[in-house]
């Protein structure tokens, strides 16, 4: 090799391009396998299918856990179901909601629309407490 040729030469890249496409390309295999995980797309080749099952369902039963934890009124509503409606619903979306109380909040309106948990109370208004 002369000085100035490297092993990108002909290729019509140099090291900076083949380390991005490099970067793009795992890039993509990581959404395959967060979109395996999350969202119940398909594994990618190379995965076990049942490995990336048992992960995904140890995932949604980690966010049912604190979902429970922090809405206790969503859980109680869910009942003896909780783990199964729990289930149903991250199955139904294409990615959790970004953070905890997000996902307890959407849940709760899930149930909701499914007739398994009641309105919330609406709260008085601040100038109520002013009328006789």
């Amino acid at each position: 090799m002369t000085p100035g040729e490297g092993p990108w030469e002909g290729r019509g890249e140099g090291p900076d391009e083949g380390l991005g496409a490099a970067q793009r390309r795992l890039a993509e295999a990581q959404g395959r396998v967060v979109a395996a995980l999350v969202a119940g797309a398909d594994p990618p080749e190379g995965f076990d299918p049942e490995r990336i099952r048992r992960q995904a369902s140890s995932l949604i039963a980690k966010r049912r856990t604190i979902v429970a934890r922090i809405r206790p009124d969503v859980a109680a509503a869910a009942g003896r179901d909780l783990a199964a409606e729990f289930a149903a619903y991250a199955r139904s979306r294409s990615a959790p909601p970004p953070g905890y109380r997000a996902d307890a909040d959407d849940f709760a309106a899930w149930l909701r629309e499914r007739g398994r948990m009641p309105d919330p109370p609406r709260k008085p208004r601040w100038w109520s407490r002013l009328l006789p």
